[in-house]
């Protein structure tokens, strides 16, 4: 998430209460959770494993529950919490606003747009030209949706990532400061959840489809004119290259690349990188000339066992 204007280093230890290593005037641009850092921007680490990631990323703010040397071109915070100071800034800079009404006055809609009856518009949305949105959708606040766009009834965009830290009182919710930005000429099924980024942004590029029943998870990006069936599961910080075709029932685990160009077949698992232009199928999935062969092999002992030890 950007910032509406930078802080300095001193303004934002001053909001936390907390002491700073760094240049007093070192200009903090942005707020992101470690997988989507950029130069400018502040994030936390409160576990020692993850020190050496958080203070070689891009971020060159970071807050940290240890004294270490501030590497150069950074600045840190020392905080005996870090998780709860870094959420404290984001409700500051990127706080709850009620909803008065079902059409915020703060959301632009674009002309030709048509918004069925019972659709939900939150505050500083936009939505672009010749639009048309089905009755019962919902769109949370700071989402950003393109020229041409479908949205079929009942689905929600926007709502927060599904991110939690566990604690010895319980699960502590990550707040999600990110946005949805649904670009030109994508249709949206109904009955679909796309999550809005942790604190970066949520994308479906130009002429994607969705089918209905999908899930898209926070800081996820979906390509230009891919195809998504029907109850496709795609978790957080995915990246789905152009021309993917992802059919029923599909799951994607976190963090991971399908390259331009490939299918996932029905029903398949996928639980690492896939290399574009080649089709797949499987829990877990793999190309699916190999699938079809493991599966003939298979069968083959299955039917010779059967012919000496009887059914099983």
């Amino acid at each position: 998430m950007k910032l509406a204007k930078a802080f300095s280093l001193t303004e934002i230890g001053k909001i936390l209460n907390q002491n700073t290593i760094g240049d007093p005037n070192f200009q903090i641009t942005g707020l992101n959770e470690i997988h989507m850092v950029e130069k400018g921007d502040l994030t936390f680490v409160d576990h020692p494993k993850y020190y050496h990631k958080a203070l070689n990323s891009a971020a060159t703010t970071i807050i940290i529950n240890k004294e270490v040397e501030c590497p150069d071109g950074k600045a840190l915070i020392v905080s005996t919490d870090p998780f709860f100071d870094y959420l404290k800034l984001v409700e500051l800079f990127r706080p709850f606003e009620k909803a008065n009404k079902s059409i915020s006055d703060s959301a632009t809609i674009g002309e030709g747009t048509i918004l069925q009856p019972g659709v939900f518009v939150g505050n500083h949305v936009s939505i672009g030209k010749n639009c048309l949105i089905h009755s019962n959708v919902s769109i949370y606040d700071h989402s950003i949706i393109g020229d041409n766009v479908i949205i079929h009834a009942n689905s929600v965009i926007g709502a927060d990532a599904f991110y939690f830290q566990k604690r010895a009182s319980g699960f502590k919710k990550f707040e999600s400061c990110g946005r949805v930005i649904i670009k030109d000429n994508v249709e949206i099924g109904a009955l679909c959840s796309i999550d809005k980024g942790v604190s970066g942004d949520t994308i479906i590029d130009q002429g994607t489809k969705t089918d209905n029943h999908c899930q898209v998870g926070h800081d996820t990006y979906i390509g230009k004119n891919c195809l998504i069936g029907a109850y496709g599961a795609i978790a957080g910080v995915t990246r789905i290259e152009d021309d993917v075709i992802l059919w029923g029932r599909v799951s994607v685990n976190k963090d991971l690349v399908i390259g331009k160009g490939a299918i996932v077949l029905a029903t398949s698992g996928v639980d690492k990188n896939l290399e574009g232009g080649k089709t797949y199928f499987g829990v877990p999935a793999i190309e699916s000339r190999s699938k079809w062969k493991e599966m003939a092999f298979a069968r083959m002992q299955l039917e010779e066992y059967e012919k000496t030890k009887g059914p099983i």
